[in-house]
């Protein structure tokens, strides 16, 4: 691996994140909103697949064999859909050689290097990932791992717990009422 395998390892464990997330998504709340202006799980799931479709066809020229979208808007439907692209992606960034992250390419209106619209990629999908975290603790549902342990697989890792990832084994099941539930 050259000078940017990091850039490439980083892609490889930030779309796991993503699916494990996505997974977790009950699929009677697609279309939930916990504000007017907020998009739902769905429309993040749309804005993923159509956002890094752009960003790598256009901006870094890595194209796949796939349509952005799937074609059922279901959770599994999208998670399945996701899984293959971002592999596909991710067979193609893992091959490319160290001057190709350095070439600059078209981002919006400013020249950036490739390894830079990766990074920002990467970035801008761990946002929209945090955002459907948010809406998980609103359910009340536990959350896996993501970049260490959560309150849910045991608090801090100082204290002895563990990173558990969504396809390891299931969390407990939630102990508290969601915000929604809750009496004022």
């Amino acid at each position: 691996m050259g000078r940017y395998g990091f850039l490439v390892e980083t892609y490889r464990t930030e779309r796991l994140k993503t699916l494990g997330v996505w997974g977790q998504i009950p699929d009677g709340k697609m279309r939930f909103r916990p504000e007017p202006r907020a998009r739902s799980p769905l429309e993040h799931m749309v804005h993923q697949c159509t956002s890094e479709e752009n960003w790598m066809r256009q901006m870094l020229g890595v194209g796949i064999s796939r349509p952005p979208l799937p074609a059922e808007e279901s959770r599994d439907a999208f998670v399945t859909h996701y899984d293959a692209c971002s592999a596909e992606r991710l067979e193609a960034l893992a091959a490319k050689p160290d001057d190709w992250f350095e070439r600059t390419t078209n981002f919006f209106d400013v020249d950036r290097t490739h390894a830079w619209v990766l990074t920002r990629r990467i970035a801008h999908s761990a946002h929209h990932r945090g955002q459907l975290t948010v809406y998980l603790r609103l359910w009340g549902q536990p959350l896996y791992s993501t970049y260490g342990p959560t309150a849910d697989t045991g608090g801090l890792a100082v204290n002895g717990a563990r990173v558990v990832y969504f396809d390891d084994e299931p969390l407990p099941v939630k102990s508290e009422k969601p915000v929604s539930e809750r009496p004022d």
